[in-house]
């Protein structure tokens, strides 16, 4: 575990493309994508509520209490606790590398590492640059545990959660860990709602 976040955060400095691409489509016996899956279902019942408010972060690891937190959060709580890669750090960086590359949605003229990486279309960018999207389909089977997926919700809020290795009642849709508005939660969502992206990233 040391040495991958070792390798990871190492490989910034000499930039993003030489680094992360690899990690992303690095070959795995599956050990990865159970650790992610196992770390996302551990905050069933811990994550209650969804809150979005502002929070100022402590720098690596910063969190907000959790008992509460985003759709977002979810993703960066499970590559933390299961893969020991913090994506605050990893978005971070890659928006200081290239500002430019991520959505100009919030005005802003910097990067803010107390939440860029616990908004949708930040995280979106980053496992593209990352070489992590894989297609969007309809097929149910396409989606494996460990995999991320973004959405777009009604009123055009965008969405975003890991694929489970748990089945829906009748066996054809993998359920999916998500903070949709009432806590940390395992439902069968994947089809719900529009797919905006598919990524498969460090598993």
């Amino acid at each position: 575990m040391l040495y991958r976040r070792s390798l990871l955060l190492g490989g910034l400095s000499s930039g993003l493309a030489v680094c992360l691409p690899l990690l992303a489509r690095a070959a795995s016996d599956g050990e990865a994508a159970r650790k992610l899956v196992t770390a996302a279902r551990a905050q069933v019942g811990v994550t209650l509520t969804y809150d979005p408010s502002y929070s100022r972060l402590a720098y690596p690891g910063g969190d907000v209490p959790r008992e509460r937190g985003v759709c977002t959060d979810v993703i960066v709580r499970a590559y933390r606790d299961g893969l020991g890669i913090d994506l605050q750090v990893l978005v971070h960086e890659d928006m200081r590398q290239a500002f430019s590359a991520y959505p100009p949605l919030w005005g802003l003229k910097k990067t803010d590492r107390n939440i860029d990486h616990r908004r949708v279309p930040n995280l979106q960018t980053f496992f593209k640059r990352a070489g992590a999207s894989l297609a969007v389909s309809d097929s149910a089977s396409d989606y494996l545990p460990g995999d991320i997926v973004s959405q777009m919700l009604p009123g055009n809020l965008p969405h975003i959660g890991i694929v489970a290795d748990e089945r829906s009642a009748d066996a054809s849709r993998p359920l999916v860990v998500h903070n949709i508005g009432a806590g940390a939660r395992l439902e069968d969502v994947l089809f719900a709602y529009p797919i905006t992206g598919h990524y498969r990233y460090g598993v």
